[in-house]
């Protein structure tokens, strides 16, 4: 039987960046978004404020963009400040990488089993899929999920009983399945 674990976002990650003011190298996103217009071209920044100090600096969405050339869903969202946009462009490798930012998913996501009823059977087939494009290591994951250390799972894998044709010590962000046998 084969068994579905999702790994959901909780909130949105921090920013990895320098901050100008204090020297600090976390941004908060809380989904707002500042839009100018100059005569018929357009900039869109998404707003994230320092951790340490509070300033706020903007990610460039787009830049000196004509306004005819600009989607008109995305720009409606930008003008409600739509937390779901937000994540959506913090996700987008394009903005990453024309921003040099970086992302930090620690305690910003979770993993959704299903409940423990998978923890006493004999043999188990499981499905992780990934709600975002969120970094983890499998190891951690399968830790997570049967209530077990990361060690204990590290020998689980190097007697066997912990097949998968993914590398499980690698981070992943991406689907994949596996298999324990107790």
């Amino acid at each position: 039987m084969l068994t579905t674990w999702v790994v959901m976002p909780t909130c949105l990650p921090l920013v990895l960046r320098r901050c100008h003011t204090c020297a600090s190298d976390r941004f908060r996103a809380d989904g707002k978004f500042r839009v100018n217009a100059n005569h018929k071209l357009l900039d869109i920044w998404l707003l994230v404020l320092c951790t340490a100090c509070g300033e706020t600096a903007k990610l460039t969405v787009l830049e000196r963009t004509p306004v005819r050339s600009v989607r008109p869903e995305l720009l409606d969202r930008a003008h409600h400040n739509d937390p779901a946009l937000a994540a959506e462009l913090l996700q987008d490798p394009v903005v990453r990488r024309r921003n040099r930012i970086a992302l930090d998913w620690n305690d910003a996501w979770r993993l959704d089993t299903g409940g423990s009823d998978h923890l006493d059977r004999e043999m188990i087939d499981v499905s992780v899929r990934f709600a975002a494009r969120i970094p983890v290591r499998p190891v951690r994951l399968i830790a997570e999920g049967f209530l077990l250390s990361r060690a204990e799972v590290e020998r689980l894998v190097t007697e066997g009983k912990l097949v998968s044709m993914t590398r499980l010590s690698s981070r992943l962000s991406g689907d994949f399945t596996f298999t324990l046998k107790h």
